[in-house]
């Protein structure tokens, strides 16, 4: 496994925020990921950790820059894992638009020629960057020597973080979400990218969308956490009422709130990121 270099750290509570970067093999390009090590993991104690997927044109910082979560994360004893959401660099490939290309990985494993040798973003989030968490830093397990990893993620992050969940609940042991493209395969977003980087068959979508994954998998984990804005700019990509009908369908238990006044950006999950925290951190069985 490629070594890990650290960049940057900043003393951040009584823990402190870094950032690393290494040569992605899964990827073949350099990635960076932010880490948030509580006081504990500082000390070299075991905490159990969440990785957290962002959205849209975000970076490894944003999470860390915006959200607010690290005074939480230090009380419960949480690591925070913070990748980028694509590969990049001058020899990926690109596109114009926003929302596609480098900033726009959908978290999943391309299959088209134009995209599959660098976005493989799913086999990097599941295989590469999750040993390199094992590895490089004081992970807890439960009785079954599980690691206590849960996940979590924003718009694009969260279809990221309940369609990994849902694909490999082996790995993950929590999930919530803010504001997540819950059915992208019928999203003008989802439409896009899966176009692009899976080609024209929609059995190939549907491997990578929430809804369509929850009616094959079933109930995974004890609940799902969602919160989700009224005044969301972009609701209409959404769709949180087909994740409920999908978790109605076999039973998964969620908790869907929805919120009056609140839009798609950071000050929404600045509001609500300690409840997601403690859903984690409960669910991880650490508090």
């Amino acid at each position: 496994m490629p070594a890990i270099e650290l960049k940057q750290k900043h003393h951040c509570f009584a823990g402190e925020q870094r950032f690393y970067c290494h040569d992605a093999d899964s990827l073949q390009c350099e990635m960076k990921f932010g880490v948030y090590m509580p006081e504990k993991a500082l000390k070299g104690q075991d905490c159990a950790a969440i990785i957290y997927l962002a959205g849209l044109t975000c970076t490894e910082e944003t999470f860390a820059i915006k959200a607010h979560a690290q005074y939480v994360a230090n009380a419960l004893d949480l690591i925070l894992i913070m990748p980028d959401t694509s590969p990049r660099g001058e020899d990926v490939m690109d596109d114009a638009q926003w929302d596609l290309g480098q900033g726009a990985g959908f978290y999943l494993n391309a299959i088209q020629p134009l995209w599959s040798k660098h976005y493989q973003m799913q086999t990097y989030i599941v295989e590469e960057l999750y040993q390199l968490i094992i590895d490089n830093f004081p992970i807890a397990t439960d009785r079954d020597v599980k690691p206590k990893i849960g996940m979590m993620g924003h718009s694009m992050g969260g279809h990221g973080a309940l369609s990994l969940a849902f694909k490999f609940p082996e790995k993950f042991q929590s999930v919530s979400a803010f504001a997540p493209i819950c059915a992208p395969s019928i999203c003008p977003w989802g439409e896009k990218a899966f176009s692009h980087y899976l080609g024209a068959n929609q059995q190939d979508w549907f491997a990578h969308d929430s809804t369509h994954l929850i009616i094959k998998h079933g109930k995974q984990f004890d609940e799902i956490l969602v919160d989700q804005g009224l005044d969301d700019q972009f609701y209409s990509q959404l769709n949180p009422e087909k994740l409920q009908q999908a978790c109605d369908q076999v039973g998964q238990s969620l908790t869907l709130r929805f919120h009056e006044g609140f839009d798609h950006g950071y000050y929404f999950i600045q509001s609500f990121v300690e409840d997601h925290l403690r859903h984690h951190a409960q669910q991880l069985d650490v508090i």
